[in-house]
């Protein structure tokens, strides 16, 4: 772990990224959003995840969007950008670029594309680390990646990389892990899956949650509690805002859920996705609906 930074700890939403019904950037409703998210407690906010879709904005629009959210959260909210790629000096450029823009910390996908061995996992964030001088979140995804990154190697990058500080753990199951690399000591644990073990892997040793964008105000509630000592009530909110938890897990539909569920709460404007982005059906669509009315869920 390198120099000292404002450690990272609390709600993160990973950022919807919002677009025009045509497809382009909307702007005025990625403003709305941030302001939303800080409204409702986030302590941070994420850059360019899965639940951004970053997989379908160029580099520019990722620029773009980074400055964008940076001028409309002011200097002082965290920023994490996600800056993995498929080429180590693709993701080392995306990188220096995000620090430049005004990223307070990175969290970046291992390769996975052309796989590599622990040595070369090494080498890949041991490059990265490099050409910054910001924190580094390692995100362990095994589900999206195929990569897998045992505890003790995640123990190891923080050890012996400079600026490699935070694992995303969401290699299943999620809380014997955040267990295991928190007590390494070496690499602060964070969670991510859209909060579906945010409470188990809190008692466990996380110091942060990354769930999507459309219910931080109930996350927020939960790590309060949490930090208050009240499980109970942690679970209470928890249990009632499950069922939508539960639907946006759903691979490759969640993303548009989240967006419906924004656009009913006249956050957004517009729940279009790019494609390769799933979009939830007509029948999916009464479905979430009637999920947000019996969870009365704060979005």
């Amino acid at each position: 772990m390198g120099a000292m930074h404002q450690p990272l700890r609390g709600v993160f939403p990973i950022l919807n990224t919002t677009f025009h019904d045509d497809g382009s950037l909307d702007p005025d409703s990625q403003a709305s959003l941030v302001r939303h998210l800080l409204d409702q407690g986030a302590h941070g906010l994420g850059l360019f995840g899965n639940a951004s879709e970053g997989y379908a904005l160029s580099d520019q629009e990722r620029m773009q969007l980074l400055r964008l959210v940076r001028d409309v959260a002011g200097p002082d909210v965290p920023l994490i950008a996600s800056t993995g790629h498929s080429g180590t000096a693709l993701a080392v450029e995306l990188s220096r670029r995000a620090e430049a823009e005004g990223a307070n910390a990175l969290m970046v996908l291992p390769p996975s594309f052309m796989k590599t061995d622990a040595d070369g996992l090494m080498f890949y964030f041991e490059a990265i680390s490099k050409a910054v001088n910001i924190p580094v979140m390692v995100q362990d995804a095994p589900l999206m990646t195929t990569v897998v990154m045992p505890a003790a190697l995640l123990a190891r990058m923080g050890r012996e990389i400079e600026h490699v500080a935070y694992a995303k753990v969401e290699a299943p199951p999620t809380s014997p892990k955040v267990e295991a690399v928190a007590k390494a000591g070496s690499i602060i644990p964070f969670g991510g899956l859209n909060g579906n073990f945010l409470i188990e892997e809190f008692q466990r040793g996380s110091q942060g949650i990354m769930p999507g964008s459309d219910m931080i105000g109930d996350f927020v509630k939960i790590w309060n509690a949490l930090e208050a000592g009240d499980t109970a009530l942690a679970w209470k909110i928890f249990t009632r805002i499950l069922p939508l938890i539960r639907f946006e897990l759903q691979p490759g539909l969640g993303v548009s859920a989240m967006k419906h569920n924004l656009k009913a709460a006249g956050v957004i404007q517009s729940s279009a996705v790019r494609h390769p982005t799933g979009m939830i059906d007509a029948g999916a669509v009464r479905e979430l609906a009637h999920l947000r009315s019996l969870t009365s869920a704060e979005l």
